[in-house]
This record gives C-alpha cells, structure tokens and sequence, in this order.
C-alpha cells in the first residue's frame, strides 16, 4: 500500500511536482536506454570490421537481455532499491552503463564486447526498474498513464542508436557509440542532479523464492504472465533483428521506404511509443485483458504478413513495419499493471521481478535462435514467423484470464 506521512493528505493530483518529475524520469531513461541497442544498430559494421560470426553477433544483444535479467533479480536479492536512494541508484548505474558501452570504442574483439554489453544490461537494471518504482512515488491514481509514457521513453531511448547510425551513415561507426555514450552520461546528471522520490513512497519489495511460489499458484498472475512471455518472445527478437530484414530488404527493393534500412529501423522502434500511451489510456477505458487482446492480435497479424511485404511496393513495407512498430510494444505496460492488481499486496514485488526475470530471459532464446531460422529459410524474409506463437499464446491467456472472477480486480473491474 502507498504510504501516507503523518497528517498528510496529498493525493496524486495534487502532490506538487509530479509532472516535472515525470518528465525528467522520461528524458532520463530515454537518454540511458540508447545504450541497450548500441551494438546492435552498427551490428553490419561490427560484422565487417571484426569479421564477427552469426553466433557472437547474435550475443551482442543477447548479453544485454542476460546481464539485465542478472542485474535485476541479483538487486532484488539484496534489496538495493530499498538499501540506496533510487536517484543515486538511477544515477550511479547510468554512469557505469555509459563507460561499459564506452568500451566498443577500445574495438576489443567479441568476445571482451560481449562481456561489456553483459555490464551494460547489468547496470541498466539499475536504471528502469527503479525507475518505474520512482515513478509510482510521484503518481497514485493515474500511475496507469504515467507508465504508458515511461515505458514509451524506454522505447524511444531504444530506438535513438538507429537513428544515430541514419544520421552519420557514411560516418565511422563510432559516432554512434560516442553519441549513446555521451546520452547516457547525461542521464546520470539528470538523475542524480534533477529527481528526488515523492510523496507516496513504498515498503520493500524482496526477491524470496518461497514467496515466488506463492506467486506461481496465483492463477490470474500465472495468466498475465503467460500473457507477457508471449509478449516477450516477440518483442526483442522483432528489436534486436528487424535491422537485419530492413538491410536484406533495401537489397532488393529500390527506393526504399524512408531512405534507409536505418531510418526504417528507428521508426519502427521508436513509433511503438505513441503505442504505449495509446494503449495506456485504453486500457482504463476498455480494461486490460481486452486491451492486450487486441494489440497481440495486430501485432501477432503484423508478424505473420510482414514477409508479404519484403519485396514491395515501399509503401506497404512501411505500412505494415510501422503498425507492427507501434503494437508489438503497446500492451508492455499493462501486463505488469495487471500483476500488481492480481498479486497479494506482500508478494507484489516478488510477483513483478520474476515477471520481468522469466519474460527477460525468454528473449534470450528467441534472440539467439533468430539468424539461425533465418539461415534455414534461405534469408529474412520469413523468418519473423517464428514469432507469431507468442502473441498467439499471449492473446489466448489473456482472453481466458478476461473470463475468470480474479479479472473483476483489473482496472477497477474493466477487465
């Protein structure tokens, strides 16, 4: 339960502050997520430079998910969030998060990035997950929406390398690190310079196995969550690899939509931002369960049809690249609302980080496997059907949890 200081009745909507703080909440955590995809964007020119193969390639991104899903539950177990004020925590994990990415300026070799990447997610743990605790200090009624855009931050923060490498194609691809370097550095001056916690602030929230029991016998969060692990088995991978179809595209289909496979990148990514809020405000209308329904629908459709695309006309590419951009993200949020509605009150925070443990770790797997299926299937083409499962999977939880009791708990009762 939100705590209440003695004779203080602030509520949400009028705890002062609470819009500038979400707005440099925001503009720090897209500033230190342009470090998650670093890699990733100048991934051609890593493959050209350092002769990397398919398997170290795919563990540029795949270190990201696994030093992250480390960092995560390793700071739960020791309950860092509660132990070190969230600012500092925020602040000081950035900073590391901007000299490990620093690293790929020393060019290395793979095996030493890999390991750099791994520390980047690892400290990155330290930035979003506190950050939306940090957040929810700020916001009581209307945290639904205040999550919308923080996790549309992050996906905007995700998608900047792209953009970076569009802007300076031609350019050395170290501009693009010195650029996600400096952005995240600059993250941890806002966070430690600019935010303090709010007025509603939380109890401990720790990582116990024997509570994550508990929270696996809970039938209406082992539902949302099957629903985000569908979420998840498609979300990183489309990430992490749809650079990789937009290049195999632009080869064989002149002019290409947006100039470049970059730029197309970048938009794709950064357009499920708008989705994030859209489907924030959705949610409280329409409820939960019907919202991320629908969006794994589309998602899951976009997935499926997206190689139909792959020799034009532009416009379609495009088309169906941007409304896959902006659902396959939209209903992030909503999973990890619907846990905190459905867990018990003392196991909330056990219930989120194993949410965000097992969904991380899924991604790892659907990462890895990705330019092998490509391989199989003779390019990219079709290879992001092996996508289309999860949201399939995602959408049948979701709608069975719509029809359970425990769903009147969702949203206010909009399930």
């Amino acid at each position: 339960m939100p705590r209440q200081f003695p004779g203080d009745r602030v509520t949400a909507d009028q705890a002062p502050g609470r819009w500038r703080a979400l707005a440099l909440i925001c503009a720090g955590v897209v500033c230190a997520m342009t470090s998650w995809f670093s890699a990733t964007a100048i991934l051609p020119d890593l493959v050209r430079d350092w002769g990397i193969g398919p398997g170290a390639q795919a563990w540029l991104t795949n270190a990201v998910q696994l030093g992250f899903v480390a960092g995560a539950v390793g700071a739960s177990l020791v309950n860092l969030p509660d132990i070190v004020a969230l600012p500092r925590l925020m602040a000081i994990s950035a900073l590391v998060a901007a000299l490990a990415n620093a690293v790929l300026l020393l060019e290395p070799g793979a095996g030493a990035a890999i390991a750099a990447r791994a520390l980047t997610g690892a400290a990155l743990a330290g930035v979003y997950p506190p950050a939306i605790k940090l957040m929810a200090t700020w916001f009581m009624r209307g945290r639904g929406l205040a999550l919308g855009f923080l996790i549309g931050a992050l996906t905007l923060g995700s998608s900047m390398p792209h953009l970076l490498r569009a802007l300076t194609e031609g350019l050395d691809w170290r501009a693009v690190v010195i650029g996600t370097t400096a952005a995240t550095g600059l993250a941890a001056a806002l966070f430690g310079l600019g935010l303090a916690e709010g007025p509603h602030g939380f109890g401990r929230a720790t990582f116990d196995p024997r509570q994550s029991l508990a929270a696996l016998r809970n039938r209406g969060v082992m539902l949302a969550n099957l629903g985000y692990f569908g979420h998840m088995w498609e979300l990183y991978a489309m990430w992490a690899w749809f650079l990789a179809f937009a290049t195999a595209a632009e080869t064989e289909l002149l002019p290409f939509p947006t100039g470049s496979a970059s730029m197309l990148t970048f938009l794709v990514v950064a357009s499920g931002g708008l989705g994030c809020v859209l489907a924030g405000a959705l949610s409280d209308r329409i409820g939960r369960c019907a919202t991320t329904a629908l969006i794994m629908g589309l998602s899951g459709a976009s997935a499926l049809v997206i190689g139909f695309a792959f020799d034009g006309p532009g416009w379609l590419l495009a088309l169906v690249a941007l409304v896959w951009g902006v659902t396959i993200v939209a209903d992030s949020a909503q999973f990890s609302a619907a846990v905190t509605e459905l867990a018990e009150p003392r196991f909330v925070g056990t219930a989120v980080t194993l949410q965000l443990g097992i969904g991380f770790a899924l991604t790892v797997l659907a990462i890895q496997i990705m330019p092998w299926v490509a391989g199989a299937m003779g390019g990219w083409r079709w290879a992001f059907l092996v996508l289309v499962p999860g949201p399939v999977i995602g959408t049948a939880a979701m709608l069975w949890l719509r029809r359970l009791p425990e769903a009147a708990q969702l949203a206010g009762g909009r399930r």
